[in-house]
C-alpha cells in the first residue's frame, strides 16, 4: 500500500466530515487507505463517520489522549509504505497526495515533507515552514521581529523566511496539520512524544528526524485548506502553552535556557498588559449580500430564508467565478461555492485568488446537508445547517 492517512479528530464532525471526502478524492487513484482516530468526542464524528464512511477505519478511543498518542495509535494500524499526518480541520486538493507523494520518492535522505497551508479566508500560514526554534529564534518570534526585518538572517528564521511561500526547499521544522513521511521512519523515531505539551510535538518530531539525518522538505506546488491556523491572539494563556512548549523543547534537547526563561516571563507580563487596554475582537459585519456559485437553481431559492440573507445565483454553466467575483469588489461579501460542481481543488484555489478583507468563504461539500467555512483563523469556524 502507497499511503495511509491519519486523521484524528475531537468534537469537529462537521470538518471530519469535509475532510473525509476531499480525502477520499485525493486518494481514489492510489492504493491508500483513510484511518480515523476519535479521542473520545462527545459529538456525533463516530456515528457520522459510521453511517456515511463505513468502508473507513475507526479507532474510537475510550478517552482524549491528546494529539500525539492519538496519532501513534493510529500509524500502529496503518499499512502505507508513507504516513500522512493530517488534521480534521483540512481540505486537500484532489492530486495533493499524487503530487507530495511524487515528490517523495525523488527525494534521497527523506524525513518529512510539509505544503503550503492557508486559512479559511485565504490567507498563507506561516507555520506551513519554520526554522528550530532556539531560544534567540523563539524571542524574535515571541516579540515579530520578523515582522520588522523580514529578511535579516539574524531575525527571520522562525518561520523560514530564507524559502518564499512559493518556492520548494528545505526546512527545518513543520507543522502537524500535514506530514508525510515514510511509515517506516515514524516507527523508528517511535512517533510523536507522547509527553510534549502543546505546541511542541510536531518541533519535536522534525527535529528528531533532522538528527538522523534526513531532510525536512516545505512543497509549495499543493495547497491545503487549514481552517484553524495558529492563533494571533497572543495573550497570557497563549504565552502560557508558549512556554511550556519551548520549556520541554529546551530541556529535552538543549541545555536549560535562562535567556529564554527570562524573555518568555517579560513576554507574559507584555501581552497581559495589553490586553487590559484592549477591547473585544469585533466580530466581521454581516456581508451585504451572498454569492452561490453552483448549478442547483432550487437550492439557490431556498437560501436567502436559511441564511436570513439575499442571495445572488451564479449559474456555473453561465459565468465563470473570477470574472464575475470581480462586480463584488470592494463590498463585503460570502462566496459559497457548491462542491457538487466546483472541486475541492477549484475551491482551494478560488479562496487563495480572491482573498480580500471584505469577502468570506464557504464550501456547501457535496452530499452533505451543511455550508461550512471560516471567517477568522482565530476561530472555529462556522456551520450552516441546510435542512
Amino acid at each position: 500500500m502507497q499511503l495511509s492517512v491519519i486523521i484524528l479528530n475531537y468534537n469537529v464532525r462537521y470538518f471530519l466530515e469535509q475532510c473525509v471526502l476531499s480525502v477520499q478524492e485525493a486518494i481514489a487513484a492510489l492504493d491508500a487507505e483513510i484511518i480515523v482516530i476519535d479521542n473520545n468526542s462527545s459529538d456525533e464524528s463516530c456515528s457520522m463517520m459510521k453511517t456515511k464512511f463505513p468502508t473507513v477505519k475507526l479507532i474510537q478511543n475510550t478517552t482524549n489522549f491528546g494529539f500525539p498518542k492519538g496519532n501513534n495509535i493510529g500509524v500502529e494500524q496503518a499499512s502505507g509504505k508513507y504516513i500522512c499526518i493530517l488534521n480534521p480541520d483540512t481540505v486537500v486538493a484532489e492530486d495533493t497526495f499524487i503530487k507530495v507523494l511524487a515528490f517523495a520518492e525523488r527525494q534521497i535522505n527523506l524525513g518529512i515533507v510539509g505544503c503550503q497551508l492557508i486559512d479559511g479566508t485565504g490567507e498563507f500560514l506561516p507555520e506551513s515552514k519554520r526554522g528550530i526554534p532556539t531560544p534567540w529564534i523563539a524571542f524574535t518570534k515571541i516579540f515579530g521581529l520578523y515582522k520588522v526585518f523580514p529578511k535579516w538572517k539574524l531575525f527571520n528564521q522562525y518561520y523560514a523566511q530564507h524559502l518564499a511561500k512559493d518556492e520548494t526547499g528545505k526546512v527545518d521544522i513543520l507543522v502537524g496539520a500535514f506530514m508525510l513521511m515514510k511509515r517506516d521512519l515514524y516507527v523508528e523515531l517511535e512517533g510523536f512524544d507522547e509527553k510534549c505539551f502543546m505546541y511542541a510535538d510536531d518541533i519535536d518530531l522534525s527535529y528528531r528526524v533532522l538528527q538522523k539525518n534526513k531532510s525536512n522538505y516545505y512543497f509549495h506546488e499543493t495547497t491545503v485548506l487549514h481552517y484553524k491556523g495558529e492563533s494571533t491572539v497572543k495573550d497570557e494563556k497563549y504565552m502560557k502553552r508558549f512556554q511550556e512548549a519551548m520549556t520541554f523543547f529546551y530541556h529535552k534537547h538543549f541545555k536549560k535556557s535562562w535567556f529564554f526563561e527570562f524573555f518568555i516571563q517579560i513576554g507574559i507580563w507584555f501581552f497581559s498588559f495589553a490586553k487590559m487596554f484592549q477591547g473585544k475582537t469585533k466580530a466581521k459585519p454581516l456581508p451585504e449580500t451572498v454569492v452561490f456559485y453552483s448549478s442547483n437553481k432550487k437550492l439557490s431559492e431556498k437560501l436567502p430564508s436559511i441564511l436570513k440573507n439575499k442571495v445572488r445565483f451564479m449559474n456555473l454553466k453561465k459565468e465563470k467565478i473570477v470574472n464575475s467575483s470581480l462586480v463584488f469588489k470592494g463590498k463585503r461579501v460570502e462566496i459559497i461555492l457548491d462542491n457538487q460542481y466546483v472541486s475541492f481543488k477549484k475551491c482551494i484555489k478560488i479562496i487563495k485568488t480572491l482573498k480580500d478583507k471584505n469577502v468570506t468563504f464557504k464550501i456547501f461539500p457535496k452530499n452533505t446537508d451543511f455550508i461550512i467555512g471560516s471567517n477568522s483563523r482565530n476561530d472555529r469556524g462556522q456551520v450552516i445547517k441546510i435542512e
